[in-house]
């Protein structure tokens, strides 16, 4: 995917010798080995199914949504899943503006395919009333920064966003059953997606020489690559896909080798992930605790504060017709007699009195 086809015209000829001679000496221009990974930012936002990335220089961010919608009729029982990208010339001035270009299309289809193939998301529990009405899941891929492996990058993001959107709680309703009813959030917490397993993109870059292979390009490094290859495997080490658009051969030992490599670096972004997402779950459920907490104190001093109050008043005023007044000498209010006349201070109202002597 020539995602820089204009600055591939403008890099001159010694840049591409020099990048291709350090990369035989296992150097490349950020200072990273071939086979290491720039550095990996996920960014989850307090709204659920929003996700930001940053992979090295490269920026992507995403969102999810969903909406009720008729399900396709060789599959009434399941939901569907759509990917679409935009590329803006804010993130590369290579990115005209309006239609997609074919590398937004096949970025978007690289992304679909990992997750779709390999049956990530549990689609029929996406079916609300089977042949009628299904929710349809969509995630918008923005490119914010282009500085190489954007397909690393999408991925990564539209897994982020896929595990923290929750789709609004459904209920059928009527006489026969039929009515759907949208639950809102106040009313009842929504459902979170069931995804079976991440499957993580992980791409190489192959050159002229075949003894030269690196992971994660940079845009300067497309430039020069010859072709490439994007495998999908998630952390068990299942190959979910593989996507090698032309280019440069490749054997099949370097293909077996780029597969082991692709699963430790799968393995390491999906801890990545789950820490991301596990930080935001617990972010989330502390508002809730928090909006049900005050929601309860507001209760408890608007209504039942009121009715401890009047309770403890009629039961000291039955003490005190209950005993004679020369047993007793008057006190202040907010204070109770001892029997060794020494005088006891209370604060607060009567429900909440305590000793401060």
């Amino acid at each position: 995917m020539e995602q820089r086809l204009a600055n591939t015209w403008r890099m001159p000829l010694n840049d591409k010798k020099f990048i291709e001679t350090a990369l035989l000496s296992d150097l490349r221009l950020d200072g990273r080995r071939p086979s290491d990974y720039r550095k990996l930012t996920v960014k989850l936002a307090k709204q659920d199914g929003s996700a930001e990335v940053h992979l090295g220089q490269t920026h992507v961010m995403t969102f999810v949504t969903a909406q009720l919608v008729r399900p396709y009729r060789d599959r009434p029982n399941e939901g569907s899943l759509s990917i679409f990208t935009e590329f803006s010339p804010m993130a590369d001035p290579s990115f005209d503006p309006g239609r997609p270009s074919d590398a937004a299309v096949e970025l978007g289809r690289v992304v679909d395919r990992g997750l779709r193939e390999s049956r990530a998301i549990d689609t029929e529990s996406l079916c609300v009333l089977s042949g009628k009405l299904v929710w349809a899941i969509r995630v918008d891929i923005h490119i914010l920064d282009n500085a190489g492996n954007l397909v690393d990058a999408a991925n990564i993001a539209a897994l982020a966003s896929l595990l923290t959107f929750r789709r609004p709680e459904c209920s059928l309703a009527g006489e026969d059953g039929q009515d759907v009813v949208v639950h809102p959030p106040e009313e009842r917490d929504p459902i979170p997606l069931i995804i079976h397993h991440l499957p993580i993109a992980v791409t190489f870059g192959f050159f002229s020489n075949e003894n030269l292979l690196v992971i994660d390009p940079t845009h300067h490094e497309e430039c020069v690559m010859t072709g490439r290859m994007t495998a999908t495997l998630n952390s068990n080490g299942d190959v979910c896909a593989i996507q090698k658009p032309g280019g440069e051969s490749v054997s099949h030992s370097v293909i077996m080798h780029c597969l082991k490599l692709a699963h430790v670096k799968a393995t390491d972004i999906t801890t990545k992930i789950r820490d991301a997402v596990e930080i935001h779950n617990n972010e989330r459920a502390l508002r809730k605790i928090k909006r049900h907490s005050s929601s309860v104190a507001v209760d408890v001093c608007g209504e039942k504060q009121n009715q401890l109050d009047a309770s403890h008043l009629d039961k000291l005023k039955l003490e005190e017709e209950e005993e004679s007044p020369m047993e007793c000498e008057a006190s202040p209010s907010g204070q109770e007699q001892s029997k060794d006349g020494v005088s006891k201070n209370f604060t607060g109202g009567p429900s909440s009195w305590y000793d401060t002597s």
